[in-house]
């Protein structure tokens, strides 16, 4: 149920977006225990000037590889966002050669009343879901 955005350099293939979006998603089933069919990603591809994304005092040096990913979610505990900030990270190295310094991340927590999945109905509500 989760709802990921991510903001990239635009350049990459759509096999380099599709090991993004695939390596993502892993890590969120793994820390967020949502069901393997849960999977809502929407990519925006920017020109360069469109990204700033400074260190925040850190010492991080981005590349053109930066991503940004921002996550509406229902509400999740401390260990379960550090446990996906890890893994997002381990993945994203590992299988797109993202380094760890290139990923940013956001949680924004929502709740049952503000999703619908269509038909117009609010399934977390209606119990659907």
């Amino acid at each position: 149920m989760p709802l990921l955005r991510f903001d990239v350099i635009e350049g990459r293939s759509p096999e380099e977006l599709k090991k993004l979006l695939d390596a993502a998603h892993e890590a969120m089933v793994d820390a967020f225990q949502v069901p393997v069919t849960d999977r809502y990603q929407i990519v925006h591809q920017h020109p360069a000037h469109e990204l700033v994304l400074k260190d925040t005092g850190l010492g991080f040096a981005r590349t053109s590889q930066a991503v940004v990913i921002s996550i509406v979610s229902k509400q999740r505990t401390g260990e379960q966002k550090q446990q996906l900030y890890k893994l997002l990270a381990e993945r994203l190295e590992q299988q797109c050669q993202i380094p760890p310094s290139d990923l940013i991340i956001s949680i924004v927590e929502n709740g049952d009343t503000d999703w619908s999945f269509g038909n117009g109905e609010a399934q977390f509500l209606t119990g659907a879901l």
